[in-house]
């Protein structure tokens, strides 16, 4: 029998902050107490805060760690292990790593990063060397010609636990504004104008062409699968109703005000990105997520590309939006949790899983000091 013993910790529960102690037993949470343990194997954690681990329902970090610098790709295996514990050092003990299948001719290593992702995910699971625990989330961009054979090698992959429907076509979405879809393509690939442009056009086209077909496949291949599935950067009411109507009852970084109340309207959870919160706005010129929260339209956080992120976007809405902490980080927590069906996590609560982080606040900024994961320390 392993047992850990963690007290004096301001516990964040469901709906209250109380001081208090926490059993770890055999990875599990064994008992949950108000007061300080007078035992002397108890480890004190100095009244700093603990916290469910985090669970991170969209990273495209491995993408980073793959491609630290323009043309210079990085060893997959090894990109891996620095993603993970990148993951694990912010508190996150489960993430949903993000893959993206398809190919719209800007990001041509994207197959290769998702292809190495899958190998190395299957080979180093096993192993002990990964902190975090790893799921699949399948971005599947709907225009890419690529994206259906891409879908098709991991669509009965034991570790996919959601799918997002993406298109990031220029003129819709994240990138509706195509002039800024421009220039932002002429600085990223060194190309002219009219380069762009003539792209710019294939794309449109392209668009026209597969993204209706390649959506109805998409949705009846992994229809008996049952997966959560989340449309992406939904820019309006009725792409959001369209959705809501096909089964697909997320909507991951909705980049209008309009889309995230009509989402709120239809019972559909809305994703917003943590970096949003800590920068004070979207780097895309969209929806900021703290006005979101303030409207009550945010149901979780996840950490699109930062993964320390969470923890302190939970603590600035804590702050700055007007919700309580318990709520706020529930954001990062028991609602991912449960978007993602993982419900044996997320919540300090007997009998859950003993996924746990200790946060201390440094003036204003909160860090992570210490990570469990199922009762093992990872960080």
């Amino acid at each position: 029998m392993r047992e850990t013993i963690l007290t004096n910790a301001r516990l964040v529960l469901p709906g209250q902050v109380v001081t208090g102690t926490v059993v770890l037993r055999d990875g599990r949470i064994a008992d949950v107490q108000a007061g300080r343990s007078g035992l002397a194997a108890a480890e004190d954690l100095e009244g700093d805060h603990l916290i469910p681990g985090v669970v991170d329902l969209h990273t495209d970090n491995l993408e980073r760690q793959v491609l630290p610098r323009a043309n210079a790709r990085w060893p997959s295996r090894s990109a891996m292990l620095a993603h993970d514990a990148q993951c694990a050092a912010a508190g996150v003990t489960t993430v949903l790593d993000a893959l993206c299948l398809g190919d719209l001719g800007f990001d041509p290593g994207r197959g290769q990063t998702f292809r190495d992702g899958v190998r190395d995910l299957d080979a180093l699971a096993a192993t002990g060397l990964l902190k975090s625990e790893h799921f699949l989330h399948l971005r599947c961009e709907l225009p890419a010609p690529d994206m259906p054979a891409a879908l098709e090698s991991v669509a009965e992959h034991p570790r996919v636990v959601m799918a997002s429907l993406m298109d990031h076509s220029p003129g819709v979405g994240q990138y509706r504004d195509i002039p800024r879809y421009r220039a932002m393509r002429q600085r990223q690939m060194q190309m002219s104008e009219a380069e762009v442009t003539r792209r710019i056009e294939a794309l449109l086209e392209q668009r026209a062409r597969l993204r209706e077909p390649q959506r109805c496949w998409l949705l009846d291949r992994l229809a008996h699968r049952a997966l959560p599935l989340a449309s992406h950067d939904d820019d309006g009411a009725g792409v959001v109703a369209e959705n809501a109507e096909a089964g697909i009852r997320i909507s991951e970084f909705p980049v209008v005000m309009e889309a995230a109340a009509a989402a709120r309207d239809l019972g559909v959870a809305v994703i917003a990105g943590a970096p949003n919160v800590v920068r004070g706005g979207s780097h895309s010129g969209n929806v900021a997520a703290a006005e979101m929260i303030r409207a009550g339209v945010v149901d979780a956080l996840a950490s699109d590309y930062v993964p320390a992120a969470l923890v302190e976007a939970a603590w600035r809405a804590a702050a700055e939006t007007g919700i309580a902490l318990p709520q706020a980080v529930a954001m990062i927590t028991d609602a991912p949790a449960r978007l993602a069906r993982l419900e044996d996590r997320g919540r300090i609560e007997a009998g859950l899983r003993a996924d746990l982080a200790r946060v201390a606040v440094a003036g204003e900024v909160p860090f992570v000091r210490q990570v469990w994961r199922a009762g093992e320390r990872v960080a």
